[in-house]
């Protein structure tokens, strides 16, 4: 059974499916995604994708936490 995710927010799905594709550039999987597909890509290259969309994510919710601090002072 496949499982659809869908963000909490419905108007984060673009930024994160752009998040996605950045990545994926950085990984240098943008070319087999844009000749095979997202379905054809190996359990290995989803993950890696994925673990670096998140690290990206906790970095940006860090500077943001960071930012609201020092204007909260």
């Amino acid at each position: 059974m496949a499982h659809t995710h869908r963000p909490l927010l419905p108007k984060s799905e673009r930024a994160l499916d752009q998040l996605k594709y950045e990545v994926a550039e950085d990984l240098g999987l943008e070319e087999k995604i844009a000749r095979e597909g997202w379905g054809n890509m190996t359990t290995r290259e989803v993950g890696a994708i994925g673990g670096h969309m998140v690290r990206r994510l906790i970095k940006r919710a860090e500077a943001d936490l960071a930012h609201d601090s020092q204007t909260e002072s």
